[in-house]
């Protein structure tokens, strides 16, 4: 099970105003970033986002992705009628996720979300970090890291520079037995 982050943020590392909105990350929404998402989203066989990410994609026009959505909530019981197929409520801690997925015949997961980052990383169960920053600051925000129990170390795989600016890093993290690959 390969768990995989993939998000953007401003210069001041957010990823979205207090509120949740994230429109002014749009303006780098160029045919190069699109690109690199649809070769990352065609890695991953499903996504996990938690309930305020779930909460603004129900706002979009229409449902954005196309692999299985499971959603990390409590207090949610059920999605829309049109997305029944499509998300999945699930109330498990980030490993129970990891292996009730696993068992299911998931192996690439997206993880996406504020909280639910923060949270796969509390646990250590983050492997690649996908993270494109955009030249703008916001002065404020949702921030994308949060506090951490222990250091996490991982190695910078490569940086790609859009035409517009925005700036993405690819990085995987070091364990055990891969840190001299």
């Amino acid at each position: 099970m390969k768990s995989k982050v993939y998000i953007g943020t401003s210069l001041d590392g957010f990823i979205a105003r207090k509120d949740g909105d994230f429109s002014w990350l749009s303006q780098f929404a160029n045919d190069e970033a699109i690109n690199a998402y649809e070769e990352f989203i065609n890695s991953i066989d499903a996504i996990v986002i938690g309930k305020g990410t779930f909460e603004k994609v129900l706002t979009f026009p229409s449902w954005p992705y196309t692999k299985k959505v499971f959603v990390l909530s409590t207090s949610i019981k059920e999605v829309p009628d049109a997305i029944k197929k499509k998300a999945f409520i699930l109330s498990m801690n980030p490993k129970d996720l990891l292996l009730y997925l696993s068992g299911h015949g998931i192996s690439n997961i997206y993880i996406d979300g504020g909280k639910v980052i923060q949270d796969f990383l509390k646990e250590d169960l983050v492997d690649e970090l996908i993270i494109a920053k955009a030249p703008i600051l916001i002065g404020n925000g949702i921030p994308l890291f949060g506090y951490l129990d222990i250091d996490l170390q991982f190695r910078h795989i490569k940086t790609q520079v859009q035409t517009n600016g925005l700036v993405r890093s690819y990085y995987e993290r070091i364990r055990k037995g891969n840190a001299t690959s």
